[in-house]
């Protein structure tokens, strides 16, 4: 009977010692302040765990919870650098222990692996964030994971530009699909890389004219960015003063045109003359006839108005779009994202780069995810989401869907019912953090999508324990295939054999190779590159094929 120790008292350590205890009927010892605070009373009452009451994680610690004996530890708290520190403890304690550190800090967390090469570092933010936009999209199942700096997804051949395709996963024209053909240009379902603005709409929102074309939807999203553009820029000056404008530019234009026939200038010549009138109204010429010297003091007069109408209007639209900036954003077909903590930054990221408009909610500008929305220029509105108003403000009543992802229960769901008020029948996405709450918010309040990060996630946190370095599914009719991230150890039986001796028809594909050192991956690499030890691996597998590529990149002891 397996034997792990688990770090930490929140929801994911709850979720994983359930998911130990009933899935895998392990023993389970949890570190843990308390057990009478925060999860600590859940975690108790399962069959099957042991509590270890600790303030710190410390060797006295570890030796209370029988470290040295255990097949595997989580660190599931949230706290980067003290799970750093406990990890470097416990490797002292027994060097050759499977460790699974979560991490919101991913590039910290590879840093960490060069030092422990057979620690898997997990984040559950990025574990569930496909899932939680998959049901803003109305997809059954997340068909997108994002690794390794990239959003793979899996699509049919021809959505696709040949250049994005990562590789071939299966040839689906037979009574049953060809998982991983030898030739992967014969797989017409295929992995490729996500660009910004190419990802389909799901077929019921596709327009028929639109078929055959899988480039139309960005197409016409940037169609539709430039004319929101021109609305909103034209939304910025004041009705008022457009009359203004429109009136001295009519007249000055008049006043150009009763020149060029007084003087005979060519269309250029007379509008040359008549702003120069306008900028310093000239001298008087008393000798002119009378149709020049009213042209000129008809544009002379309007030259003198147009100037401060114009910068009035200038200084207009600089304070309405400062006004927009902090008031909120009028915007339609957009995802409203509540909540811009680990999984709320995850998720716009992951949306954006799927081409979808987004608008960011949060109480704080301060907040985690606030400068990724500034960077991706994604509008954010700053307020408490449970209020009628920034909802307004987020246009929650002509959005798409809405997604409900801060830290606070009482705050997803106040915000997710105050949208359907707003919009009857609004597509919302709640994040709960009790699996068992979220099932009960769906039946009573009608919202058919709940989520609990812990829940989602957990699985994938358990099959680390056991060995499976697992970060996606790819479900291929009945067939299941893993994206998985494997690092070779220095004296594995796969250390410096080539690609080729990896891929394998039906059973692996290597998706990507990081050499020990290198700050990014190759993709597709060609079958006579060597892998080393300290090297780090993408495959595409089934089961059994991971099995055995695991097998040959662990330590030869």
């Amino acid at each position: 009977m397996p034997r792990f120790v688990v770090c930490g008292d929140d929801p994911l350590a709850y979720s994983l010692a359930e998911e130990l205890t009933s899935r895998y009927d392990a023993q389970v010892t949890v570190i843990l302040p308390s057990r009478r605070h925060n999860y600590g009373p859940q975690i108790a009452a399962l069959g099957g765990v042991r509590i270890v009451e600790a303030g710190r994680l410390d060797t006295d610690t570890f030796r209370a919870a029988r470290l040295a004996g255990a097949d595997g530890l989580a660190l599931v708290r949230q706290d980067d650098v003290g799970n750093i520190e406990a990890a470097l403890r416990a490797q002292e304690i027994q060097p050759q222990l499977r460790l699974v550190i979560r991490m919101f800090n991913v590039s910290l967390g590879y840093g960490l692996r060069r030092l422990l090469p057979e620690a898997a570092v997990l984040s559950d933010a990025a574990i569930a964030a496909p899932e939680f936009a998959a049901a803003a999209l109305g997809e059954i199942a997340p068909t997108f994971v994002r690794v390794s700096g990239r959003t793979l997804r899996v699509a049919r051949r021809d959505q696709v530009r040949a250049p994005d395709v990562i590789c071939g996963l299966a040839a689906t024209a037979g009574d049953r699909p060809e998982i991983l053909p030898a030739d992967g240009d014969t797989a017409d379902l295929v992995l490729a890389v996500t660009r910004r603005g190419q990802y389909p709409l799901p077929a019921s929102e596709r327009d028929e004219s639109a078929a055959g074309r899988p480039w139309h939807r960005g197409r016409t999203r940037r169609r539709r960015t430039r004319r929101v553009g021109l609305v909103r820029l034209v939304q910025l000056v004041d009705s008022k003063l457009e009359i203004a404008l429109l009136i001295l530019l009519v007249v000055f234009l008049a006043g150009v045109v009763a020149i060029g026939a007084v003087d005979g200038l060519s269309p250029w010549h007379a509008f040359y003359t008549s702003l120069l009138i306008a900028l310093d109204a000239g001298d008087a010429d008393l000798d002119s006839g009378l149709p020049r010297q009213i042209a000129q003091t008809v544009i002379a007069i309007a030259g003198i108005a147009l100037v401060p109408v114009v910068t009035a209007a200038v200084v207009n639209a600089s304070v309405k779009a400062r006004m927009a900036k902090l008031m909120g954003y009028t915007w339609g077909g957009h995802m409203v994202v509540v909540g811009l903590g680990d999984l709320g930054t995850r998720v716009i990221r992951l949306l954006h780069e799927l081409g979808h408009d987004v608008v960011a909610v949060d109480q704080s500008e301060t907040s985690r995810g606030a400068q990724t929305a500034r960077e991706l220029d994604i509008p954010l509105v700053i307020g408490d989401a449970s209020r009628g108003d920034t909802l307004r403000r987020s246009s929650a009543h002509t959005c798409r869907a809405l997604l409900a992802l801060s830290t606070s229960d009482v705050i997803n769901l106040t915000a997710a019912l105050r949208a359907r008020e707003m919009q009857p029948g609004l597509r919302v996405v709640l994040r709960l953090f009790d699996n068992d709450f979220a099932r009960r918010v769906e039946n009573a309040f009608g919202i058919p999508t709940s989520r609990s990060v812990s829940a989602l996630a957990a699985p994938t946190f358990a099959s680390a324990l056991l060995g499976q370095q697992v970060v996606g599914t790819i479900a291929v009719g009945r067939q299941v295939l893993v994206l998985a991230e494997i690092w070779v150890a220095e004296r594995a039986k796969l250390a410096g054999r080539p690609v080729a001796r990896i891929d394998t028809a039906g059973e692996v594909r290597v998706v990507a190779h990081t050499a020990a050192g290198a700050g990014s991956p190759t993709w597709s690499p060609a079958p006579d590159v060597p892998v080393r030890g300290g090297d780090r691996l993408l495959v595409v597998a089934t089961r059994e094929g991971l099995s055995r590529v695991l097998s040959g990149t662990s330590p030869n002891r």
